[in-house]
């Protein structure tokens, strides 16, 4: 009985990154060492990891221009591509590896298509609530890195 009840606390505990984050930075480290704001000055976003292995992340350009037509279904190819290069969305499940120091997002669904049904391993660090972990390398060789502060 002792040992059903251990592995019932057990499987009910928190994830060890379980929480909600916002966004501290969304930087591009590139190829020649260089670190630069990949979503512009003062990014917004929420990353929220749920104790049951869940997740729901967003990040935003701030400076966002609204379309010129208030439907969304009329904006300019520049509107669009301005609305979709200002914006990374994806949800899905995610699994740590505290031993690796790896978060591996397994995507459901995403922004950007090509990530659809991705699994995703990244290099993380947990330090005093920042979580901050390396994007895999885009084509140009770029590494997108996100920093995320724990929301009390």
């Amino acid at each position: 009985m002792t040992g059903v009840l251990l592995a019932l606390l057990l499987a009910a505990a928190p994830a060890p990154l379980a929480g909600t984050y916002a966004l501290a930075a969304a930087d591009d480290l590139r190829t020649d060492g260089t670190r630069v704001p990949a979503y512009g000055p003062s990014p917004q976003g929420l990353l929220v990891l749920f104790p049951d292995g869940r997740y729901a992340l967003q990040i935003y350009r701030s400076d966002r221009k609204p379309f010129a037509s208030a439907s969304k279904k009329q904006g300019t190819p520049a509107e669009y591509e301005a609305a979709s290069l200002g914006m990374s969305a994806h949800f899905g499940r995610y699994v740590v590896d505290e031993a690796a120091h790896t978060i591996t997002f397994e995507i459901e669904a995403a922004s950007f298509p090509n990530w659809n049904g991705a699994k995703q391993t990244r290099p993380y660090e947990l330090k005093d609530g920042e979580l901050s972990y390396r994007v895999p390398p885009a084509p140009d060789g770029t590494v997108p890195l996100s920093v995320w502060k724990r929301v009390p």
